[in-house]
């Protein structure tokens, strides 16, 4: 099943790219309103789809005694382009290979030697895999920053409305993470009816919460930071979601 992402893991996904060893868990859940269990939970399940692949250090190797980082532009063969980037990741001093989708130099290679020999060394096993380098430039400095986008100044502070699907005969189902603060938190499904918060045509499918899906129930009390599946059997105006305090 596809993972989708919402914007509680956007969060994850900027901080830990700007530093995980000092990201911890409370803090995403008190920006994103949810508990940190949630976080720790939505962590393994990134991981565990292959979004979230490691956490790699950041290694200034000019720092120590002296070593060189350069960056080799290569040519390969495009059926041989998979294959050989492993193969170059083999080579003792290579630390990355990236395959880029294009006809000449369709691979980029950084190396790491301790003086210019060690490269001339490295570039020579790269050859003899059949690799072609076409150029080669000493990195000098390396910068780095998470993806904009998914931090705080571009996220709308708050609930979130994280899918919207539109269905046959004018029916709609949405997707959001329930605010702190909203008419409907710390009530029951059945009491959210009877109130008028939930009109008949609406009907709760689905709630996330803490990385568990529950079955919803009329019993069933809907809580901050609980992702909801909403289906409608007419489509929804805006104003219908306040009480989940979407905006």
């Amino acid at each position: 099943m596809e993972h989708r992402v919402d914007e509680i893991d956007k969060r994850i996904l900027y901080y830990l790219a700007g530093d995980a060893r000092n990201t911890a868990a409370p803090e995403i859940a008190e920006e994103m309103e949810v508990t940190a269990a949630t976080i720790r939970n939505r962590i393994r399940q990134l991981e565990e789809v292959g979004i979230l692949q490691g956490y790699l250090a950041d290694i200034d190797y000019k720092a120590i005694d002296g070593h060189v980082t350069y960056q080799f532009d290569c040519t390969v063969p495009i059926p041989d382009r998979g294959r050989l980037a492993q193969s170059a990741l083999e080579v003792s001093g290579v630390v990355t290979v990236r395959e880029l989708m294009t006809g000449n130099a369709n691979l980029a290679i950084t190396v790491v030697g301790s003086d210019t020999a060690d490269i001339g060394r490295i570039a020579g096993e790269l050859s003899d895999l059949g690799i072609e380098i076409e150029n080669e430039s000493v990195i000098e400095n390396e910068y780095h920053q998470p993806y904009n986008p998914f931090g705080p100044e571009d996220v709308p502070v708050g609930p979130s409305l994280t899918d919207f699907m539109s269905l046959a005969g004018g029916a709609e189902v949405v997707e959001f993470t329930v605010s702190e603060g909203a008419e409907i938190a710390g009530l029951s499904i059945e009491k959210s009816v009877e109130e008028g918060l939930l009109a008949d045509e609406m009907l709760v499918v689905g709630i996330e919460r803490e990385g568990d899906v529950l079955t919803p129930k009329g019993e069933t009390v809907l809580q901050t930071g609980d992702v909801v599946s909403l289906f409608s059997k007419t489509g929804l105006e805006k104003d219908a979601l306040e009480v989940f305090g979407t905006r």
